[in-house]
């Protein structure tokens, strides 16, 4: 059911009509508590543009300043798809607050939704306050998806969230996805926005954090075979890839053009980019730091014994050069026939997620927090 439309005047109109999100996505009000939602703005890193063909230039700080319609319309695209991916979180993952495995990870959840919340919530500020009727339209559309009616603007947050070593996977992979996005934003001509970032970035380090002690204890409780962990990481890391955009793209060569968004650590490069191939590079940061993390699991699983690893960046992918090939898992190019048959054998099924919610039932499937 979407959320009726309500006239946006200004954003105290757009906190009533997120209120009403709130109330249909049947997210708990006392799970909320004395939370306050509200708008958070750090310092700029630097208040002149700093890559791009306006680089040197004073940050834009108001959108008049901007100076081609062009980037005020790419710029309020990156915001809302930004915005998009963090109220679908919540819709995705609410349905496991009821249970959850112990109050720690309870009270965990729920710090990682209101502040997923609060960064649509930000994103939304931005869209209202800056840009006119189109951003209170763009702000107001954040409200009407639905992740649950396979609505939202990207594939992985329409991908249902059915089962805790879900939830640790996407926080751990997902979200660390939103890190690199966060970060290449931080940077922006858009003073605002870039302001918006550093909070943001600080809240998700909780998010991966509670991603990766997860599935650290996952592996450590050694209950759920390591296959089945690995179905969960071919799901989350293949559409994770899909995140980082086409290949060749030239919305990230504009982006980076008009100096809206950067690369990863920006300021870490000390030449141009390969202007072609701006979001490859990003994916390959991303996948070269989940390997380390996946690494860090693997040494608590005997010697012997199968190792977590990344899926082929080739496999399940839904844009760029490898968008809807059939490659398995490993890398091999399978027939259509037998690439249907591998997916039902290295992706989760109905049933993994009934042994896995059927799991969540008896103590011991993870270790307590206490012990980690």
């Amino acid at each position: 059911m979407l959320v009726k439309k309500a006239q946006i005047v200004g954003f105290d109109d757009w906190v009533d009509v997120f209120h009403k999100w709130r109330e249909d996505i049947g997210y708990p009000t006392d799970l909320i508590g004395e939370y306050k939602f509200e708008t958070k703005l750090g310092e700029l890193e630097s208040d002149e543009i700093e890559f791009g063909h306006f680089a040197g230039n004073p940050k834009w700080e108001k959108v008049s300043e901007i100076p081609d319609q062009r980037i005020k319309d790419a710029l309020i695209h990156l915001i809302e798809f930004q915005g998009d991916t963090e109220f679908a979180s919540v819709e995705q993952q609410r349905n496991l607050l009821s249970r959850a495995p112990t109050t720690y990870d309870l009270q965990s959840m729920i710090r990682v939704n209101r502040e997923e919340m609060r960064h649509g919530w930000q994103m939304a500020y931005v869209l209202v306050t800056y840009f006119g009727d189109a951003g209170k339209k763009a702000a107001q559309r954040l409200l009407e998806r639905r992740a649950t009616d396979n609505t939202r603007l990207l594939g992985a947050f329409n991908e249902p969230v059915r089962c805790w070593l879900d939830f640790f996977t996407y926080t751990d992979f997902i979200d660390r996805d939103g890190k690199y996005q966060l970060n290449m934003l931080s940077r922006s001509a858009f003073a605002p926005l870039a302001r918006s970032m550093r909070p943001m970035l600080q809240e998700e380090a909780f998010h991966l954090l509670t991603g990766n002690t997860g599935l650290m204890r996952i592996v450590k409780a050694r209950k759920i075979p390591t296959p089945v962990v690995q179905k969960f990481f071919n799901k989350w890391l293949s559409v994770g890839a899909d995140l980082f955009g086409q290949d060749e793209s030239s919305s990230a060569h504009w982006a980076y053009e008009w100096g809206l968004k950067g690369r990863y650590d920006e300021n870490l490069f000390d030449g141009p980019p390969d202007m072609d191939h701006i979001n490859e590079l990003s994916r390959s940061q991303y996948l070269k730091e989940v390997g380390a993390i996946i690494d860090s699991l693997n040494k608590q699983i005997p010697a012997g014994e199968q190792k977590l690893r990344i899926p082929d960046e080739k496999f399940h992918r839904s844009i760029g050069q490898y968008a809807e090939k059939t490659y398995s898992a490993i890398g091999e190019l399978l027939s259509p026939e037998e690439y249907e048959k591998h997916l039902k054998e290295v992706m989760p099924s109905a049933a993994d997620e009934e042994f896995l919610i059927e799991m969540e039932k008896e103590p011991g499937w993870i270790i307590n927090p206490e012990q980690r």
